[in-house]
This record gives structure tokens, sequence and C-alpha cells, in this order.
């Protein structure tokens, strides 16, 4: 073997046990009793302290990279080994060009050659008029699709129309493949009020609970018509739970994710000006947030993931909602941010595992990670469950160090992260 870790507490099969893992070739070639003897070029007993788990697996970052000047793919992939993030997969609307395009998609993919610290994959982008492209980005080896049903904020990456969005869905049927929706109706946006000034209150008024359900609404009842297998990221308001699970009962191919911050933070709390809490859809009150926990504790909810969606500081606009770029900044905090509210709800490291490694390696199709088995790749980190840490956002790992999370204490602290067998980060700087 290439390299044997030994820990008191290892998850196996939901239970943290102690443990031996054997690596051979950036696979987990044997699981077995802690001292297990192994013949092995490196033996690593790892402190008490550390908790062998799944390396994580984020399905929801914007890299933005190349075009723009909000994140790269060195910073982010390093970001994403700081977390205890072995794989994470980019979404094609805030680069340029947008990745609706096999020449696209290359383009992003020749960015990205030897930047990157974990491994990375790519969604391709539904837009209107390019559904003669998805078979050929399909066969480049994008994991699935993302489209929008409300603005998506560049006019390179337009909205679908409801008419569009079946059309595509009937695309992905055909494809056996999976589109990832954007899920705000454009129509109940549309005569929303605007936000403006420094009021957070104005800001959730232009998105209300109401857009969520009436776009879930819609992407459940084209899934029936359609048989596409669809997913809604980044789930706000939990007045869609209940379609949702509607859906789930009645056996169609719909799943969902939320974020960390609509499971940490909470409308009432947000200040005047506090233009780092943006985002679409926007951070909702605190009960919704106690029903979106509840949801992931049912199965309505399937995983969790950061929408990492950085921006310089310029953009966040001084304080104005009318003007800030929607999007929060979190690729490395996010399961930590997790795992500090899910141990104050009684969930435990197998629940934040399920939620943030096996449940989105399932939506990618990453039958070969997302958990600790023989025969999977060795992607992995040591996690200390019981540190505590104050974010600093400008000691991040992000390309800008703007995060509604600085000054926060997180419970949680990454020692090492192994991707295929090979510490991560040592290739970035000492383990955070």
């Amino acid at each position: 073997m290439d390299c044997v870790l030994r820990a008191d507490r290892v998850l196996v099969d939901g239970h943290l046990i102690p443990a031996s893992v054997g690596i051979t070739g950036g696979v987990i070639t044997s699981v077995g009793p802690v001292d297990a003897s192994h013949p092995t070029a490196q033996d690593i007993r790892l402190s008490e302290r550390a908790v062998v788990l799944p390396g994580f697996v984020d399905t929801h970052v914007h890299v933005d990279d190349p075009g723009t000047d909000w994140e790269g793919f060195d910073t982010a992939t390093a970001a994403a080994a700081a977390a205890g993030i072995t794989t994470l997969v980019d979404m094609p609307l805030d680069c340029r060009p947008v990745t609706t395009s096999v020449a696209a998609l290359e383009v992003k993919r020749t960015a990205a050659e030897g930047r990157c610290h974990v491994d990375v994959g790519y969604w391709g982008g539904v837009v209107p008029g390019n559904l003669d492209e998805l078979a050929a980005l399909a066969q480049a080896g994008v994991r699935g699709f993302k489209c929008f049903l409300a603005d998506s904020g560049n006019p390179d990456f337009p909205r679908l129309t409801p008419a569009e969005f079946r059309d595509a869905m009937g695309r992905i049927a055909e494809l056996d493949s999976v589109l990832l929706v954007h899920a705000e109706s454009h129509a109940v946006v549309d005569v929303s009020p605007r936000p403006n000034g420094r009021d957070y209150r104005s800001f959730l008024a232009s998105r209300p609970d109401a857009a969520e359900q009436d776009a879930v609404s819609l992407v459940v009842d084209t899934a029936r018509a359609t048989g596409a297998r669809a997913h809604i990221v980044h789930v706000s308001s939990a007045t869609a739970v209940p379609v949702l699970a509607a859906a789930k009962a009645e056996g169609l191919a719909v799943t969902a994710e939320t974020c960390p911050h609509y499971l940490t933070f909470g409308a009432e709390a947000i200040p005047d000006g506090g233009t780092e809490f943006a985002v679409c859809p926007p951070i909702r009150d605190g009960a919704n947030r106690e029903a979106l926990w509840a949801a992931l504790a049912d199965g309505t909810l399937d995983s969790v993931v950061s929408d990492h969606s950085p921006c310089t500081p310029r953009d966040k606009a001084a304080g104005d909602f009318g003007r800030a770029f929607g999007g929060i900044s979190s690729l490395q905090l996010g399961p930590r941010a997790v795992w500090t509210q899910a141990g104050r709800r009684g969930f435990g490291l197998p629940e934040l595992c399920q939620w943030m490694s096996e449940g989105p390696a399932a939506l990618a199709g990453y039958a070969d990670r997302g958990r600790i088995a023989v025969g999977l790749r060795a992607d992995l980190c040591a996690f200390d469950p019981d540190a505590q840490e104050t974010v600093r956002a400008a000691e991040l790992w992000h390309r800008h160090p703007v995060s509604p999370y600085d000054g926060m204490s997180l419970r949680g602290a990454v020692l090492q992260t192994w991707v295929a067998g090979v510490p991560a980060l040592s290739r970035i700087g000492e383990p955070v």
C-alpha cells in the first residue's frame, strides 16, 4: 500500500469506529481494524482529536474563471481543500464565455489546467436557443445542466420561459441527464418591489416566498410531464418544502438542496447596509430557517452546498441593497458553518457527511466518492469536530475578503485533506 491512515474515529457506514484505511494508487483498498498489519510506504497515526471523514463534495460553486476578477481556480480550489472539500462542480454562468457550448467548456478547462488543488467538474448551461448543444456537452463530460427561471443577472445567460423550460426538460430526459434549476418565478419577481437603500427588508420583499413556491411547482409539474430528472438549487423558502415532499412521495425524480447561509442566519439579525448577506433567493426569517432544518432531517432536502458566489468588495455597493451583487462567499466555511448549527440541533457527523458528501456526489453522478469504502477514491479529510475558531475573512483563501461569516465563531477545523490519496493542504500552505 502507498499509505495507511489510522484513527480512533473513522466514519464507516454511518458509524464512527476505530479503523485503518489503506490507500493504493489513489483508491481505498482496505478498511479494517485500527491496529491491522499492512505493508505500506507510509503509516500515519492521526491524533485522537481527528475524525476521518469522506471528503466533502460541493456541487454549487461559482469559480467565475476565466473572464472576471471575482474568483479563480487556484484560489477557489485552495479554499475548498482548506474546507475538507475534495470535489467541486463549477457553475456555468459567471465566466466569459458562459459554459453553453463545448468550445466554451474547453476554454474553461484550459483556464483550470494546472491550477486546481482538488478535483473539479463542470455543469453545462441551458439558455434559450442552445438545446442542440446539450448532447455534445454531455458527451464532452459535463455532470449535468443548469438553467434559470428568473433573471440570472448576466445577459449572456438568459432565463428560460416556462415553454422553453418544458422543451429543455424534454431534451434532458432524452439525454438521461439532470437539470439544475434556479427556481424563482420571473412573473412573481417582475411585479415585486425593487430593493433600495440600506434596509434589508426591501431586498427581502423583492424576492418573496411566492417566487420560489411558484417556480418549484412548475419544475415538479414539468418533471411529471416529461419524466426528466430535476434538481432545485439553493432552496431558501420553506413554503416550497410541501411541494417537494409531495413530489418525492409521488416518486418523481426531483431532488433539492439548501445552503449554509439559509441554515445559519435569520433575516431579523441582518443589519442595515449588510449587503454581504445579499443573495438570491434571500435569507429569510428564523422560523423559516428551522423549517429548512426539519426538511433536511426528514429527507425532503437532499444536500447542503455552498452556492459560493463571490464578488469584489465594490460589487457589494457599500451597503446599498438596490445596487449590490447578490451572492455569498463561503466555500471555505460551508462544512464548519453547517457543523456548528447541526450540533446545536442534535445532528452528528454522519448526517453532516450525508448532506455534504454523499448527497452531492450522487447528484453529480460521482459513484466513486462521498463515502469511505473499499474501491472508492481516497478522497478524505481529517476533521477536529470540537475545535472552535473565529472567522477572519481576510485570512481565507477566497480571492476577496467579503463574507457574512467574518467575526463569527465556528465549530470544527480541518487538519488535513487528501485528494485521491495525496495531501492537498501541503500544496497550498500549512493545515488550517
